[in-house]
């Protein structure tokens, strides 16, 4: 099996394999990195040995990389919660927010409303996709027929507006 058969076999594939990895890790982003980690990992053996069957070996790749990164999140997070003893872990208080924080978060996300409404259609949408989707700048880029550069001199020019409405705030 050449790597310009692999190529194209992964091209036609792509998007069945990315839907197989969102639906295995539950997060777009994960998935995406799955995916390049099975293109590098399956170019990786081809050049050691020959794969007669690429479509099989291709999704079980893909698995056994989900499969793993699944594993490694479980135990991270019951490490990070079984090194706490129970009684600490429940003594945690949570911190109370007082009328004046309240009012205060009611009165920046209000600026920031009327700042991010301000916005052109595009600077609105590389924000929404951004923050709020987890989009990459590339993601955007492809998705709003823009550079990437463009997507984060955007990016930067939006965080600017909202960080000088919460100094202002301050």
């Amino acid at each position: 099996m050449s790597q310009s058969r692999f190529n194209s076999v992964f091209l036609v594939q792509r998007l069945s394999l990315l839907r197989t990895l969102q639906r295995m890790v539950g997060n777009p982003n994960t998935a995406e990195d799955l995916l390049q980690e099975t293109y590098l990992r399956v170019s990786r053996a081809l050049a050691e040995r020959p794969v007669e069957h690429i479509e099989p070996f291709v999704f079980q790749t893909a698995r056994n990389l989900a499969l793993d990164h699944l594993r490694a999140r479980r135990v991270q997070s019951r490490m990070l919660v079984d090194d706490v003893p129970d009684e600490v872990l429940h003594s945690v208080a949570a911190p109370a927010s007082s009328n004046e924080d309240a009012a205060h978060a009611e009165q920046l996300l209000r600026q920031l409303s009327v700042s991010l409404g301000q916005l052109s259609q595009r600077q609105q949408r590389i924000f929404i996709l951004s923050r709020l989707h987890g989009a990459t700048y590339l993601e955007i880029a492809e998705q709003l027929k823009v550079s990437p550069s463009t997507v984060q001199k955007e990016l930067k020019l939006i965080m600017a507006i909202c960080m000088g409405v919460a100094d202002r705030l301050r």
